[in-house]
């Protein structure tokens, strides 16, 4: 694996969305701070272009050493082994009819996209920690599936502690299963309130004096650490479709969208130098973003969260629109295409794509998939464009939407299966600062 010219590049740095004038951080401050002093969102101060050699990867983690690691400089050779361990896994392309493709990035450990920013985020954290000391506690809300990767992937790490919020009873079965699994240092919190809320409350956490004492910061995508290592698998599906099937022109790609993390990390592999045909976020019901993008709603009139099948991506506030914003202001409109979906149509494609392909999918892929028809349905520019949808889950996490769908029952995933006899912890808690702020200064973390 390469890392030929890494050390004769200056590492990259942050800014804060609100503070682009403010001196800037290393990449190892942002991660373990995670929210700017000022509330504001790091973003790189520039982006790298990408290394003449990286369509040589040969893997998704190869591709990680030849890209991602330089950006730290004379330290990318110490950061390269801990991309390489943290993306052992694969994410391939799957054909679908009519010129789309699969690209299943659930083949990691809790079976979600989420495993490739979170296990590289929690071995960059802790690589960190252990060049300053000290210790950090991981505050982390989640509508699904980002919980239990931040928590698969931060567990055991010295010096840190994970504390989850996640909306009780807005989740799948299978979701809080993988998310109550009793683990070393890691804490589940069912939140009486929706992911709003939660995000609300870990936002007040970060703002209260009482709590700094704690090292407190983030794990989801308000962290740039978990940005950036999501940039790979969009250069790595681009580079398959390209160089290893020969995919012409280059593709329109769809993401299923909620809290805008995932969209911002392609659109951060694009300015890198990815030839993309454009982006399209795929929404649930909460169609915030599309209604910003189509004109029918102002930036700061941000509506609650509704309820899903595709409960992941239930964020009626994103938090990553900020750094969209910042970064084209209303000329987003012109990079980014956005459609909202709703259950009805999540589960007809769902139960479409099994009849048509063989495919079982999950509700979020499913939004994708039928937002994709849409806009080819709606614009002649991206009719005959090949596309590339992003699988954020196994459908196994999902099996009771895929039955609803389908008649049938997914696929088993080992992984799965394996927690229905494990251990859990789980501990109520209401939705409101005061109460947070008492389980994390007085409660009991697991050894």
């Amino acid at each position: 694996m390469s890392l030929a010219g890494s050390l004769d590049r200056p590492p990259v740095t942050v800014h804060s969305t609100r503070s682009p004038d403010a001196p800037d951080l290393t990449l190892d401050d942002a991660i373990l701070q995670g929210l700017a002093p000022d509330g504001g969102l790091y973003l790189p101060r520039f982006l790298p272009p990408l290394p003449e050699d990286w369509r040589e990867a040969t893997s998704l983690a190869d591709l990680g050493v030849r890209v991602l690691a330089p950006w730290w400089g004379e330290a990318a050779s110490e950061v390269a082994p801990l991309i390489e361990d943290a993306l052992a896994f694969d994410t391939p392309l799957k054909p679908l009819s009519g010129d789309r493709w699969l690209l299943e990035l659930f083949h990691g450990p809790t079976l979600s996209f989420k495993d490739v920013g979170a296990r590289t985020m929690a071995r960059l954290a802790g690589r960190a920690l252990r060049a300053r000391g000290g210790s950090v506690t991981v505050l982390v809300a989640t509508s699904g599936d980002t919980g239990s990767a931040v928590a698969d992937g931060f567990a055991g790490v010295p010096g840190v502690r994970v504390a989850l919020l996640y909306p009780k009873g807005r989740v799948s079965e299978v979701q809080e299963r993988q998310l109550i699994a009793a683990r070393p240092g890691v804490r589940a919190f069912a939140v009486e309130g929706d992911f709003d809320a939660c995000q609300r409350l870990v936002k007040q956490a970060f703002d209260d004096p009482d709590l700094r004492g704690l090292g407190l910061t983030s794990a989801n995508s308000i962290n740039v650490g978990r940005l950036l290592p999501q940039m790979l698998y969009y250069l790595w599906g681009g580079l398959q479709l390209r160089r290893d099937l020969g995919v012409e022109p280059a593709p329109y790609v769809v993401v299923p969208s909620g809290n805008l993390g995932n969209l911002t990390a392609g659109v951060m592999a694009s300015l890198t130098g990815l030839d993309v045909h454009g982006f399209l976020a795929a929404h649930n019901a909460n169609a915030f973003f599309p209604d910003v993008l189509a004109g029918r709603r102002e930036p700061d009139d941000m509506p609650a969260t509704l309820a899903t099948l595709s409960n992941a991506m239930d964020v009626g506030a994103p938090s990553n629109f900020e750094r969209l914003w910042f970064q084209f202001g209303r000329d987003v409109s012109q990079r980014i295409d956005g459609v909202s979906i709703d259950d009805d149509a999540t589960l007809a494609r769902m139960r479409l794509t099994y009849e048509e392909d063989g495919e079982f999918t999950c509700p979020h892929t499913a939004v994708g998939l039928e937002a994709l028809e849409r806009m080819r349905a709606d614009h002649a520019s991206v009719r005959d464009v090949p596309a590339m949808v992003l699988a954020t889950a196994h459908p196994a996490k999902f099996d009771q939407a895929v039955e609803r769908a389908t008649g049938m029952q997914p696929p088993a995933a080992p992984a799965l299966d394996a927690l229905r006899d494990a251990p859990t912890r789980v501990e109520p808690l209401p939705a409101d600062l005061s109460s947070l702020r008492d389980a994390l200064v007085d409660g009991a973390w697991p050894n």
